[in-house]
């Protein structure tokens, strides 16, 4: 989709008051700046091309510091997560540790 096709929608959405004047202003802004990314968009495969564990946000392995970055959530929900999927079940643990041994450092 090109950068007209998508200030386009952008402006229907606008119109429609789907979107306000400042989420407009935002939206647009990061379209013309180029921020907006392949991860932004919804391409999975550059996300976790992207994954890299965290050398400053760690407290184990950096691997919920590495996620903190790529989806925007807070290193701490990820840890509470991973703790959660290790107490009930086992899971939290073994998949940290999966991650921990897979996942290059930035």
């Amino acid at each position: 989709m090109s950068l007209a096709d998508e200030l386009g929608k952008l402006e229907s959405l606008r119109e429609r008051g789907v979107l306000t004047q400042a989420e407009f202003d935002q939206a647009k802004r990061r379209l013309l700046d180029g921020t907006a990314t392949q991860a932004q968009q919804g391409d999975a495969a550059a996300m976790v091309n992207r994954f890299r564990r965290s050398r400053t946000d760690k407290w184990i392995g950096g691997v919920c510091g590495g996620l903190a970055v790529i989806t925007g959530v807070e290193a701490w929900a990820w840890r509470l997560i991973l703790t959660l999927l290790f107490l009930f079940g086992g899971f939290g643990g073994l998949l940290y540790i999966l991650l921990w041994i897979f996942v290059p450092l930035d």
